[in-house]
């Protein structure tokens, strides 16, 4: 578990295909590697990564075909940037949400425009997602624990302030940019536990209005 705040800028150093999937290594810049053992989980980029060899500034992990076809990893190449946090502790302060570091779809920038001294990002989700997506809600982007200030169908805004974008990648953002979305926890918990008995049967889709009309959550 993570909390999505980021702790380093870290890099790509290498990418190297490996009997199907590919390996990485990430030189982790600043972020304190001395408690950090084999097997220990880091986010990249929001993606929960296991390190299997510890060099000394940074690590390597394998990431496997499905993290490669469900995140944005793919757009990765050496040298690019990527935000870093080591997994949660129970001492750790919990100074953003809950988050798994299991990426649930790709988003994309479609806009960012000045907002005083702060950056506003319009942010299109994959349809699937949008029902996941409050307004004034928790959603983690690229590994980053981010207040979402409005939503239009699958669109959201963030309005990020100057100490995030210079501690984050989100700095680098332009319209185009292909970005890792991990929801709240608690939205895909509440949607299962709401299923009910039908959680249990094959293909159970989620929440639909007929659903909910059934159950009578939703009135004429």
């Amino acid at each position: 578990m993570f909390t999505g705040i980021i702790e380093s800028i870290g890099s790509i150093r290498a990418l190297t295909p490996k009997g199907g999937d590919v390996r990485v290594y990430v030189a982790t810049g600043k972020l304190d590697l001395g408690d950090v053992k084999l097997g220990d989980s880091i986010a990249v980029n929001g993606v929960c990564l296991t390190a299997v060899e510890l060099p000394g500034d940074g690590f390597w992990a394998d990431v496997s075909r499905e993290t490669l076809a469900r995140t944005a990893f793919i757009d990765l190449k050496p040298g690019s940037p990527v935000n870093l946090e080591k997994a949660l502790t129970p001492s750790s302060r919990l100074g953003g949400h809950l988050v798994s570091g299991h990426v649930d779809g790709i988003g994309e920038v479609i806009a960012r425009a000045d907002n005083a001294r702060a950056v506003q990002f319009t942010i299109r989700a994959p349809r699937e997602l949008a029902k996941y997506i409050a307004h004034k809600g928790s959603i983690t982007v690229d590994g980053t624990s981010l207040t979402v200030n409005s939503v239009n169908g699958a669109e959201f805004e963030l309005t990020i302030v100057p100490h995030t974008l210079a501690q984050t990648i989100m700095v680098d953002y332009r319209p185009g940019r292909q970005v890792n979305l991990e929801v709240d926890l608690l939205a895909r918990y509440l949607e299962r536990l709401l299923l009910g008995d039908k959680a249990a049967e094959p293909n159970a889709s989620g929440l639909t209005e007929s659903f909910l009309a059934e159950h009578g959550y939703l009135k004429n």
